[in-house]
């Protein structure tokens, strides 16, 4: 950057050394996820310059992460690249980088650039969705034993956490010690957490049992535990009771009303009572994106920001929050952490802001339209609640799986999951069973 350059104010900076937008006016979104992709799709028409910021280069599906863990599907058929998605949007624009932090006051977000060591990117609009991470709770100690699932690298690290247990379990000769490396627990009885527990019982008891000569994989013993009174403490008890006793005809053993208290390389100790296991997974907990933070506003329990009812964060304008990071009740509940709501309100988002552009004030505040949350719970069983309206079974979970296969990224997606599962359901078999090598010294 020139001398010249350098004296300007940061806005005069960035315009000169890039491209400026048509209008002069650049909406910044931080966060490729739900929220940011659909608040990026309703921006479409504008004439502004939309910046889309991720650290990483692809979009992920992230109701089908917990099969990228347990061996059913890859991490290419529930990823698409950013770019590509946004290939035919001619004012969006990808950068790969790292946010570090927000300045309101200079309307600036400060990047970790990987070939300059630090970018400021200006804007006139902001619309942060930076999801979440998982919360340990004010335990990250925990972390190091027990790894969380948000990301494509976290699937990775658990399935080959999962499959070297059952490796290094036939070549034990202790038996407590392969007991110890055939107990699995998971932490949280959220959906993440049955669903995962749910198919990693499958696998032991259909994929893997004909697999190994010394061990039987299917006498595996998988807890969950979850620190309430039930499991799916989001769905109406009736569901939660019907998901319990599907788990338990898996061979799941649920555990409820138990507080973690200390997880390390020999196990877990919740409620007292010490659990011997060598793969301990963390499916509770979540809190916002740590650039939430750096806006110096108000934040709930989970660091979430508080919005107004157009999802504006509330004293700076031109700047929003959306998805996981956003904290709005309707009808005197909180709205959940789902990818529907984050795809809604991203879009609103994108269309508010693009009505400000336009030079229109929004006409009517964010309204969530709940189309029903669901939970997998193992094969041809599936729980649905949509207001009033709760069901389970088979029937459901046909349902979930049509539904799970049309809001895929992309065609490609659909095609590749759709026969990896037709195959998976009718030979037991899945399709990415890999162990990730680790570098020996």
């Amino acid at each position: 950057m020139t001398a010249a350059l350098q004296e300007t104010s940061p806005r005069e900076t960035l315009s000169r050394a890039e491209a400026a937008p048509t209008n002069g006016k650049r909406v910044v979104i931080i966060g490729g996820g739900f929220a940011g992709i659909a608040a990026a799709r309703a921006l479409r028409r504008s004439n502004a310059e939309v910046v889309l910021i991720d650290r990483r280069n692809h979009h992920i599906f992230q109701p089908l992460l917990y099969q990228v863990a347990t061996a059913t599907l890859s991490p290419a058929d529930i990823a698409a690249p950013i770019r590509q998605l946004g290939e035919k949007q001619k004012n969006l624009r990808v950068m790969l980088e790292e946010v570090t932090s927000v300045d309101l006051k200079s309307r600036l977000v400060n990047v970790a650039d990987p070939t300059s060591g630090r970018r400021q990117i200006a804007f006139d609009f902001l619309i942060v969705a930076a999801g979440m991470q998982s919360s340990y709770f004010g335990h990250d100690e925990f972390a190091k034993y027990a790894p969380g699932l948000k990301t494509l690298s976290d699937a990775e690290t658990i399935r080959s956490k999962i499959l070297r247990a059952y490796e290094l379990a036939e070549l034990a000769d202790d038996e407590h010690e392969r007991a110890r490396l055939m107990t699995f627990v998971l932490v949280g009885g959220g959906p993440t957490g049955v669903e995962l527990a749910a198919s990693m019982a499958h696998m032991a008891t259909v994929t893997l049992r004909r697999n190994f000569r010394r061990i039987d994989p299917a006498k595996s013993s998988i807890v969950l535990i979850e620190g309430g009174n039930r499991i799916l403490p989001t769905f109406a008890e009736s569901l939660s009771a019907k998901a319990a006793k599907r788990l338990d005809k898996l061979g799941v053993k649920v555990l409820t009303g138990r507080r973690v208290e200390r997880v390390d390389e020999e196990g877990v100790v919740a409620g007292g009572v010490t659990i011997p296991s060598a793969t301990v997974l963390w499916t509770a907990g979540v809190t916002a994106s740590p650039v939430v933070k750096t806006l110096g506003g108000p934040t709930d329990r989970a660091g979430r920001i508080p919005v107004d009812p157009y999802l504006r964060v509330p004293g700076v304008s031109g700047v929003f929050a959306v998805g996981d990071v956003a904290a709005l009740s309707q009808a005197g509940r909180p709205l959940p952490g789902v990818a529907q709501v984050a795809t809604q309100q991203g879009r609103y988002a994108g269309q508010v802001v693009f009505d400000l552009l336009e030079g229109e004030a929004p006409q009517r505040p964010f309204r969530y339209f709940d189309k029903g949350t669901m939970a997998v719970v193992g094969r041809n069983f599936a729980v649905l609640q949509r207001g009033g309206i709760r069901t389970s079974g088979f029937v459901t979970w046909l349902l979930w799986v049509v539904v799970h296969v049309m809001f895929l990224p992309q065609l490609q997606n659909r095609l590749r999951v759709q026969r990896q599962w037709f195959w998976s359901y009718w030979t037991g078999q899945r399709g990415s069973r890999l162990i990730n090598e680790t570098r020996r010294p």
